[in-house]
């Protein structure tokens, strides 16, 4: 079983940045792909960004595009998510994710995903 711990969450005012981190438990831990999900209230879980683990290949949601950046470490099992510029509309628990196998069209579906971490709180104040 996989173990995802999130942090960095917070309160920041608009235009302002947040740096999410999520380590991974396991000492060669290495996944097909790795991603970020966040959700709203009284909304569904959307796509935020994904990259593929052995080459990095990187997909984001157009939303975020420009404006955050997935990554990872990969010596220590750790993928982060830079948020810049960021907006209210941004405000939503994040979630990390990890899946063992799938194919790079099927990294935007959360159904695709095994591994969840439990989530850290965005808020962005106007």
């Amino acid at each position: 079983q996989v173990q995802l711990v999130e942090s960095g969450g917070g309160l920041v005012q608009a235009g302002g940045s947040l740096r999410l981190s999520c380590a991974a438990s396991g000492h060669t831990f290495s996944p097909y792909a790795m991603g970020w999900f966040r959700q709203a209230p009284g909304k569904e879980r959307e796509f935020v960004a994904a990259f593929r683990w052995n080459d990095g290949r990187t997909i984001y949601a157009g939303s975020v595009k420009e404006r955050f950046t997935i990554s990872r470490d990969v010596a220590k099992d750790t993928v982060y998510l830079q948020m810049n510029s960021l907006k209210p509309e941004d405000t939503a628990v994040y979630y990390c994710a990890a899946e063992r196998q799938t194919s790079w069209s099927r990294l935007t579906n959360r159904e695709e995903y095994d591994y969840w971490g439990q989530g850290t709180q965005v808020t962005v104040s106007s």
